[in-house]
């Protein structure tokens, strides 16, 4: 009986999850100052997107809108860089998944789309799952002066939910107040063995609106 009220609750969670991802509001950006933004990319690079054993259909489907939405932030003079992982033979990362990106590879290079849409884009390289524990993108951050952070990219589960959880944990460690937005039609993530990418999606998403971590519909 105790099992069977444990999944009926479950059940009544999950449902509370789903109509709060599809009351979502839409995102203004009218009321962003654009000098204060930042728009990172987190691994819209060949790798996932294209080729090699990580690249999925589920990134590849957002590709032109991550572009689209970086040539709106250019035009609008909000600036973007882009996290790409980036590793050697010997990262112990290949533990758990598939050889992927190795650094000096077409695999670890933004896309032609996203790359061609801010010429000026900033790329910092990674190798893990979590791009904010890479010091030189933990400085830029702190030494850039933004307090607004838009995140695009993949995976949401995996490294746009790290990277947005310990930005907003370290903004909170040194008492500065700052927004961490996820539009997630900007963001998506892949189809793996024993991986439900529905419910890790919305999972995700959810337990970063829980964090403090602003989730909205962007209609570009």
């Amino acid at each position: 009986m105790k099992h069977n009220q444990n999944f009926r609750n479950l059940i009544n969670s999950f449902e509370g999850v789903y109509e709060w991802f599809h009351a979502l509001p839409n995102i203004s950006l009218d009321e962003i100052n654009a000098q204060n933004t930042l728009h990172v990319i987190v691994d819209m690079i060949n790798g996932f997107v294209k080729e090699g054993a990580l690249s999925s259909k589920e990134v590849l489907s957002i590709n032109g809108r991550v572009a689209d939405f970086t040539k709106f932030c250019k035009h609008n003079h909000i600036q973007t860089i882009a996290l790409a992982d980036e590793h050697s033979n010997e990262s112990t990362e290949f533990s758990t998944y598939p050889v992927h990106c190795l650094k000096g590879t077409t695999e670890s290079a933004l896309t032609d789309e996203i790359a061609n849409a801010d010429k000026t884009i900033t790329v910092f390289g990674k190798n893990s799952t979590n791009g904010y524990l890479e010091p030189q993108v933990a400085d830029f951050i702190k030494n850039s002066g933004k307090d607004t952070f838009i995140i695009t990219g993949d995976c949401t589960d995996m490294c746009v939910i790290q990277f947005a959880l310990t930005l907003k944990a370290d903004f909170n460690r040194r008492n500065i107040s700052c927004r961490v937005i996820i539009p997630y039609d900007l963001t998506a993530t892949c189809t793996l063995p024993n991986h439900e990418p529905e419910l890790a999606e919305i999972m995700a998403l959810y337990i970063m609106h829980t964090n403090g971590i602003e989730v909205y519909h962007y209609v570009g």
